[in-house]
């Protein structure tokens, strides 16, 4: 009779720990784990990524030209208002490269047994783009809440000087120096022969006369 009485009295407390420890289980731990940042929260991904496009790779880029320019940009508002302008300091590149897949068999003559002819094609401006890491807006005068447009095509602007100062200083010129201190090496290397570069000759058709 004593053992029942026991077991009478301990049957709720087990049953309250049981259930106390279910309702920390699911109600109590979420709780907990919200209040505590330490614990990284689950992240879920879900990627679907297309390829849009495949480009071939082949001009060989031979030379980096480097620009710094200050930018005064004037724009002409109405006759009864002052002119817009904005002031800027420019950063830009131009690279200098030669496209290797316009190279034909034809380009390539073997002379003897230690000569080795090369035909190259024209040497050209792969890109020219303005560095706005290096570039920044030191002015603005009455520019009358076009700010962005304004400072927007004063960058235009010298992006396309850029390209202009790159054929000025020289970059197809010295593409083609590049060119021979590259190229040359590497293929009297490759074929142990002795290698001469040259321009490709482009050949122009003459004009037909006129019928009489």
């Amino acid at each position: 009779m004593r053992l029942l009485f026991v077991l009478r009295k301990l049957i709720p407390w087990v049953l309250l720990l049981v259930v106390g420890g279910l309702a920390w289980r699911f109600l109590l731990a979420p709780v907990k784990n919200f209040l505590n940042p330490e614990k990284e929260p689950a992240v879920e991904v879900t990627h679907n990524t297309i390829l849009t496009k495949i480009e071939e790779m082949g001009k060989l880029e031979l030379v980096r030209f480097n620009f710094k320019d200050v930018v005064e940009y004037k724009k002409e508002v109405s006759q009864f208002l002052p002119d817009s302008k904005v002031a800027l300091i420019v950063g830009g590149e131009a690279v200098g490269c030669i496209d290797l897949r316009q190279l034909q068999a034809s380009d390539l003559q073997f002379i003897g047994d230690s000569v080795l002819h090369v035909s190259l094609p024209a040497p050209e401006i792969c890109y020219y783009k303005i560095d706005h890491t290096q570039s920044k807006v030191f002015g603005k005068e009455n520019t009358y809440f076009q700010d962005a447009e304004l400072v927007d095509e004063g960058y235009k602007y010298a992006e396309a000087n850029v390209k202009q100062a790159a054929l000025n200083s020289g970059i197809l010129q010295q593409t083609s120096v590049n060119a021979e201190k590259i190229l040359k090496p590497m293929l009297e290397s490759m074929t142990g022969r002795r290698v001469y570069l040259m321009p490709r000759q482009k050949m122009i058709t003459p004009p037909v006369p006129k019928r009489r």
